[in-house]
């Protein structure tokens, strides 16, 4: 029933499910159709999700499991009927909705979970590398731009984006707090937030030396130990930070209402090293799956 045509589909099993579903949910959410051959159903559902999954340009990705061959992944996930459809997002499954959903409702189930057709991807575009700007002279010239276009929003949250990469946080704060409704839940505002709220966290936060001595002192101050993550990360030292989430949620993943794996994810959206964010997410994946 997949589309070989159609890069945003797959089939899943269990020996794939943890690496395609699980953490790839990390990146991106996945639906989860289960389905049967023998399901009449199944096979009028099936197509539209396929063609929500292309229209979204891979906002979202649907994994396909036959509930005849993965029997395991059914029984784990309840599945009493097929069709039915899990979300799965972070890392987590936000719920199972059983029968063959109308489009429109699909469509108002993905957007209550927060997933909105992404544009689709220029790949001849993609191949030119963009000079890097600077981030002093890119202020310069948004404040320009909204002083010429003062009624349009989208340059007040450029000009916010660009005042963090100069240290203007309490500027760009400000900015934030004015956007319309429809920006305040952009990606790159949600971005900045996560910045702002890792630079808000270091205000009365001890120094370096008193936090590496806290530690040295009770490895298990999860406090300390994620202030000096906050600490390393904002200072640019990504990895080190990074670290010190990981080791807080290989010591109490429960610890503060799961701080470790918001602090992560939250990082994730701010960081710009892939590599670095694909390695420290599948060391996530596998501490939550234990």
């Amino acid at each position: 029933m997949t589309d070989a045509n159609n890069p945003h589909v797959f089939d899943a099993t269990a020996a794939t499910f943890e690496d395609t579903v699980i953490r790839k949910s990390l990146e991106t959410p996945v639906l989860v159709d289960f389905w049967a051959t023998w399901c009449g159903p199944c096979k009028t559902l099936g197509p539209v999700l396929e063609k929500l999954a292309a229209e979204y340009h891979g906002a979202f990705v649907l994994a396909k499991v036959d509930v005849d061959k993965e029997q395991e992944l059914a029984a784990a996930f309840q599945i009493r009927s097929v069709p039915t459809i899990a979300v799965v997002k972070d890392g987590q499954v936000l719920g199972a909705i059983p029968g063959a959903l109308p489009e429109g409702q699909l469509r108002e189930m993905l957007a209550q979970v927060g997933i909105q057709p992404a544009e689709p991807v220029d790949d001849a575009a993609a191949e030119v590398p963009s000079a890097p700007l600077d981030p002093h002279a890119e202020v310069l010239r948004l404040r320009k731009l909204a002083e010429i276009e003062p009624d349009k929003a989208e340059h007040q949250l450029d000009l916010a984006l660009a005042l963090l990469q100069t240290g203007a946080a309490v500027e760009a704060e400000h900015l934030l707090d004015k956007l319309p409704a429809n920006l305040a839940t952009d990606e790159r505002t949600i971005k900045a937030r996560a910045r702002l709220g890792f630079a808000a966290l270091l205000k009365d936060a001890p120094p370096l030396e008193v936090l590496h001595a806290a530690i040295a002192s009770d490895p298990a101050d999860l406090r300390a130990r994620h202030l000096l993550g906050v600490r390393q990360l904002v200072g640019g030292d990504a990895e080190a930070g990074l670290a010190q989430f990981i080791d807080m949620l290989r010591r109490d993943k429960a610890y503060a209402d799961g701080l470790a794996r918001k602090s992560l994810i939250d990082a994730f959206r701010i960081l710009d090293d892939a590599d670095l964010v694909s390695r420290v997410r599948r060391q996530m994946s596998a501490l939550l799956l234990v």
